[in-house]
């Protein structure tokens, strides 16, 4: 976010450079023993010199209080009159908001229509807003800025902290109303560019187009360019992502997100080592980062030795940081304490990641969810789906590996992704994107002819552009089992591969993992226990609805207990030959950037199974489940 409270010193000392040539001036005079006269000229040659050296500089809303107050004080600091300063300030603070052009300036003359005693509480509230932001007080926050903007409705830097605020309490429509606001006013204000691309996560491209409009007008603009290599890596452009991390860290050197950045590409792609090099680095620039602190769980298991790790994660977490930086923290504090045998403070600290994830979630709708698989298994009954006349493609290419998240699935791939005529695409939101876009007709049935073609082409393009000349890509998206009537519909010859682990360890899995608010169920047993319950009646209506010889189920206790035996399988339901690496998939190069990247990157171990035990007494929700 663009509200940059720790180098508001910079303005500060701005402020106090200028008020010693106004109060040397005036002192000069009172050192003759004259009267002090009218301070008109001198206050023209502060604001000449304020248009000269403080306009060209851009300071943003926040430190144009600072630069104002600190001004103020250094005069009073050096003698001169109360009233005197106050005049002066006011006029400065006037003066650089008429027919400015830097991203903060008020637009159309709403300052210079302010009386002077607006002028005063204007500055007022612009520092109590800043101030209570930085402190984390956003409810105060987002009254002042509103107050403000009644007063000067065009100021479009107010509008962008505004938004920037509104933020911080998952207000997510009303911030990005401020955001759109703040750039209908200043076109070319790079920060709101980038504060929404925040929130538009769920629309890649334009979150992408909004970072790169940022970094054409400000091409040294930092948190653009970190931002852009973020977004570029959870779109699986890991290569673009490096070079835009690498090219922040030629504007700062020691930027600590940019280094987080490659360190997390570093760790999706197996180089742990290499990953908690670069995390190290970072926490050396920033040692309370909360990303860093987090990220450096997920490079290797925890052990006692990292007691120093625990104090220091434990002490920002509870410091007063953004609800999703602290819930990052206590899902990485959760990790620890189960690594080192710790169960009861483990279960205590993603209890409490979860529910402030949850306290700004939008609620899980059983009975929504539960009408959606009516509907999907009514509209795609074995007899429709026998019934639909020609696929949109007979292409074998791609491969999906569905399941419940958490249940196995990174694990199918990496082994399919072993052998030499397949790829691992991970996980992709193409079914899920075409399944909203086509709603209306899927929930009624099998979707027409000519929309399957469509997607046929456009699916066979994106996988070609993901994994650029391999026979077959594996798509790994848990959620795609929902959808599984449609992809049939499309590639009727497409192989699916049903990942079943034991309903508990998988309910307790999810819940100790952080996943996106997207995903409504993941943040409350009862719920993974509904959410459970309707994805196990729309497999069971898959297996007997879809062809035999469509869908191979892989219990995952016995993938792991028999690895070579159930591979066997996998590539005989495949038409893959057989391939010995396939057995050593810990050992495959490539990017993993789910959350069992670490996992995949070990032998087979059988740990995970039955870990519910050491929870029983806090997993009452799930123990109804069966499989």
């Amino acid at each position: 976010m663009v509200f940059k409270y720790f180098n508001a010193s910079e303005a500060a000392e701005i402020g106090a450079s200028l008020a010693d040539q106004f109060a040397s001036g005036v002192n000069s005079v009172r050192a003759g023993k004259k009267s002090p006269p009218p301070p008109g000229s001198k206050i023209e040659e502060i604001l000449a010199r304020a248009d000269r050296d403080v306009r060209p500089l851009q300071l943003n809303f926040y430190k144009k209080a600072k630069f104002a107050n600190s001004f103020k004080w250094r005069l009073l600091e050096k003698g001169v009159e109360p009233s005197v300063a106050d005049e002066v300030t006011q006029s400065l603070i006037l003066h650089l908001a008429q027919n400015s052009q830097d991203p903060g300036s008020a637009r159309g003359g709403d300052a210079t229509s302010s009386s002077r005693a607006d002028s005063a509480k204007l500055s007022d509230l612009v520092a109590r807003a800043g101030n209570a932001q930085a402190e984390g007080k956003y409810e105060e926050a987002i009254t002042l800025y509103r107050e403000f903007i009644a007063i000067v409705p065009r100021q479009a830097d107010a509008l962008n902290n505004l938004g920037v605020a509104l933020f911080s309490l998952a207000r997510y429509q009303e911030a990005e109303q401020c955001y759109r606001q703040a750039l209908e006013i200043n076109p070319e204000f790079a920060g709101a560019y980038c504060n929404l691309a925040d929130l538009l996560q769920a629309n890649p491209k334009e979150a992408e187009e909004c970072l790169r409009r940022a970094l054409r007008i400000n091409p040294k603009y930092l948190e653009a360019r970190v931002n852009l290599g973020v977004s570029l890596a959870n779109s699986g452009r890991e290569h673009e992502a490096k070079a835009c991390f690498k090219k922040a860290l030629k504007i700062a050197p020691n930027s600590a997100e940019a280094l987080l950045g490659l360190g997390r590409i570093a760790r999706a792609e197996g180089h742990f080592a290499e990953a908690e090099k670069l995390i190290g680095r970072a926490l050396k620039s920033k040692p309370k980062l909360p990303g860093a602190l987090a990220a450096l769980h997920g490079t290797r298991k925890m052990t006692l030795a990292d007691i120093d790790w625990l104090t220091t994660t434990e002490e920002t977490a509870g410091s007063g940081i953004s609800l999703w930086e602290e819930s990052e923290l206590r899902f990485a504090i959760g990790k620890y304490h189960d690594d080192v045998g710790n169960y009861d403070l483990a279960f205590q600290s993603y209890r409490r990641g979860n529910e402030l994830l949850k306290s700004v979630a939008q609620k899980y709708d059983r009975n929504a969810h539960s009408a959606f698989a009516d509907d999907i298994i009514r509209g795609h009954s074995q007899q429709a789906l026998a019934a639909f006349g020609e696929g949109g493609s007979a292409s074998i290419k791609p491969i999906f590996v569905v399941g419940m998240p958490r249940s196995g699935t990174s694990l199918a791939e990496q082994i399919i992704a072993s052998h030499p005529a397949a790829k691992g695409a991970g996980e992709l939101d193409f079914w899920l994107d075409a399944a909203r876009l086509h709603q209306g007709e899927l929930r009624h049935g099998i979707i027409g002819e000519k929309t399957r073609k469509a997607l046929a082409e456009e699916y066979l393009r994106f996988l070609a552009r993901r994994c650029p000349d391999a026979p077959r890509v594996v798509d790994k998206t848990p959620i795609n089992s929902d959808y599984l009537g449609l992809i049939h519909s499309v590639f009727p010859n497409a192989r699916i591969i049903r990942m079943r682990r034991d309903p508990i360890d998988t309910g307790l899995s999810i819940y100790f993992q952080r996943f996106s608010t997207a995903m409504r169920f993941s943040m409350d047993l009862s719920d993974i226990a509904d959410y459970y319950r309707v994805h196990q009646r729309l497999m069971s209506h898959w297996a007997t609805a879809l062809p035999a010889g469509t869908i191979l189920e892989v219990p995952y206790e016995q993938l792991v207990t028999d690895q070579e035996a159930w591979t066997r399988k996998i590539l005989d339901f495949l038409e893959l030959e057989w391939d010995v690496r396939c057995l050593s998939f810990h050992e495959t190069q490539r990017s993993v950037s789910t959350a069992s990247a670490w996992q995949v990157r070990q032998k087979i171990y059988t740990q995970s199974v039955r870990r519910w035990r050491n929870y029983e007494k806090f997993i009452g929700p799930l123990k109804g489940l069966k499989d």
